[in-house]
């Protein structure tokens, strides 16, 4: 082995036992957390809310062990393919900074209150302090190493290695970037500015590449194989576009992906048949109506009903962020058809309503029997392009056959979203990472052009090392959605699925806040796509699952219950 490789294996071998140790300090937490949240041998959810900052810091520091853990196991891929004798790659040197600094994370957080964590100093000096670790993190994070790895970055416009996609997804990689920079890109900015519709341009045009259904089965007529899920193109395709604009064209198939999941989950036959090819064709376009005005994520307190009347049931109350509502022709809708609020989220069931499509902010329609349906667009800063809307249900006809499932469907909408969800959080992994990409691009190329006291800022320490860590991070965040996925479709990944999308639409607002920065007041101009990016990144945190209940509700949940497992 030459002496690069060498090196290079060291280097890995160091940081894999620094995260070992790291992880060992996690199990105790996790464990710790159990033993306080277990009534009758069962986690309790009123206990569990006992302990919300512990679950919350125990959630995000697994998941940035577990982003640490795949970008090392990428970099050694990359190794592994690589040339012999070939120096140290660019991917190993973001791998190990990333993990150094994930490292690092997780030591502040858990030490700044150990007992918490039920962490003595006996378990900290084998684990988070202890020698070997420190040394692996000091080494990492010298301002000299990461300088070096920043003037390299600045040389590579805007990439930060290899992707490692089997040459299908190249492919797709490659059509859906073309669409993005081509057709997306010079339109997305008028679109943000101005508050417009998505024009036909992109929407045409991705009908036309079969865009919409990549979750949907073939013989369906969409592009999805049938016996296998294919999570990876549908995430390739996500961050190509989202790279492109966000609200314009990355999640345009957000809500197909969510549709189609719950019908493939719950749908009769006879749905599948009427509604995957159509949906496959956009037509009709699609919106998930789940979200009510008081009560967010708390699905069991809903309080949209539906009523049984002659044919069907009559909806009748209130939504909130239904994404692309006006447009849609089709809402995916949950709804109480039980009036027992004491049954929580098993009184609810899923309905397909039909509306007729609206270009404006507002919509009306009303049906001959006299039910009606309104929407109301809701202005944001950001996400602009597809618009959010407040819907308002008055004793609105939905058929019998639009209830999802038949009549065996009554009671389980809730799971029926749960399985539509699951795809929605990768999915939003997939746009972060897109949206990442777009603003490290500029970031890159800015800090080129870009003149203070006589040189470009690239060649400034500071802006060297903010290039290191943005591409370390951006690294990190991409091959661990493409982990995800690949584990998605191979029939697991679940936890991981809301792990990720926890770490990477927080690690969006630091990256594109950055590239921000590296604009300096350009960066805060209306004209400099860095300020929508800005913009866009915040919602990423709040919608798909915001991010305390997902880290408290599900990945907290999630870890409890497999220290659980693993000790059984």
């Amino acid at each position: 082995m030459a002496h690069q490789e060498l090196q290079a294996d060291q280097l890995m071998q160091r940081a894999l036992a620094a995260l070992d140790a790291t992880e060992a300090a996690l199990k105790t937490a996790i464990r710790s957390l159990r033993e306080h949240v277990l009534v009758d041998g069962r986690v309790s959810a009123s206990k569990l809310d006992d302990y919300q900052l512990v679950s919350y810091d125990t959630a995000l520091s697994a998941a940035e062990a577990t982003g640490a853990r795949f970008a090392l196991d990428y970099a050694a891929r990359v190794r592994a393919q690589s040339e012999t004798g070939r120096p140290i790659t660019i991917e190993e040197r973001c791998a190990l900074l990333f993990s150094a600094e994930a490292i690092e994370s997780i030591r502040a957080r858990l030490e700044l209150r150990p007992q918490d964590y039920g962490l003595s100093r006996e378990a900290l000096a084998k684990t988070l302090d202890s020698d070997a670790l420190q040394a692996f993190c000091a080494e990492q994070l010298a301002v000299e190493r990461m300088t070096e790895l920043g003037k390299a970055i600045a040389d590579m416009d805007g990439n930060t290695g290899a992707y490692l996609l089997d040459e299908d997804h190249e492919m797709m990689r490659d059509t859906f970037r073309r669409f993005a920079t081509d057709v997306v890109m010079p339109l997305a900015e008028e679109v943000h500015r101005h508050d417009l519709l998505i024009p036909e341009e992109i929407l045409g045009g991705l009908a036309e590449m079969g865009c919409f259904g990549l979750s949907i089965p073939e013989r369906f007529g969409g592009l999805q194989a049938d016996d296998k899920e294919d999570n990876m193109g549908m995430i390739v395709v996500t961050e190509e576009l989202s790279r492109g604009s966000l609200g314009a064209a990355g999640s345009l198939i957000t809500r197909p992906e969510i549709l189609t999941r719950a019908l493939l989950k719950g749908g009769t036959e006879a749905q599948k048949a009427k509604w995957l090819p159509r949906l496959a064709e956009a037509d009709p376009l699609c919106a998930v109506a789940v979200t009510e005005p008081n009560y967010g994520s708390d699905v069991a307190g809903m309080r949209c009903k539906a009523t049984r009347t002659e044919g069907g049931w009559l909806i009748d109350g209130a939504k909130t962020w239904c994404t692309f509502g006006g447009k849609a022709g089709v809402l995916l809708l949950l709804a109480r058809t039980n009036p027992d609020l004491s049954l929580g989220h098993k009184g609810l069931s899923m309905f397909l309503v039909e509306k007729p499509s609206s270009d404006g902010h507002a919509f009306e329609h009303t049906q001959e029997g006299g039910g009606k349906i309104t929407g109301k667009a809701i202005a944001t800063i950001g996400y602009r392009g597809m618009h959010s809307y407040d819907v308002f249900f008055d004793n609105y006809f939905v058929p019998e056959e639009n209830m999802l499932g038949g009549p065996e469907g009554e009671g389980k909408g809730f799971y029926f979203t749960m399985a539509g969800f699951a795809g929605g959080r990768i999915q939003t992994a997939a746009r972060a990472v897109g949206l990442m990409q777009a603003a490290f691009e500029r970031a890159v190329s800015y800090a080129d052009e870009r003149q203070v006291f006589g040189n470009s800022i690239n060649k400034y320490q500071l802006t060297q090392v903010k290039l290191a860590r943005l591409a370390a991070y951006l690294l990190a965040s991409r091959q661990f959605t493409y982990s995800v996925g690949r584990l998605m479709d191979a029939g697991s990944g679940e936890m991981e699925a809301s792990m990720v999308k926890l770490f990477t639409c927080k690690t969006a607002e630091w990256v594109t806040r950055e590239a921000q920065q590296i604009h300096g007041g350009m960066g805060y101009a209306e004209e400099t796509p860095v300020s929508r990016y800005f913009l866009d990144a915040r919602v990423l945190s709040i919608f798909e699952g915001v991010e305390e209940i997902l880290a408290l509700k599900v990945v907290a949940r999630a870890l409890v219950d497999r220290a659980g497992q693993v000790q059984a």
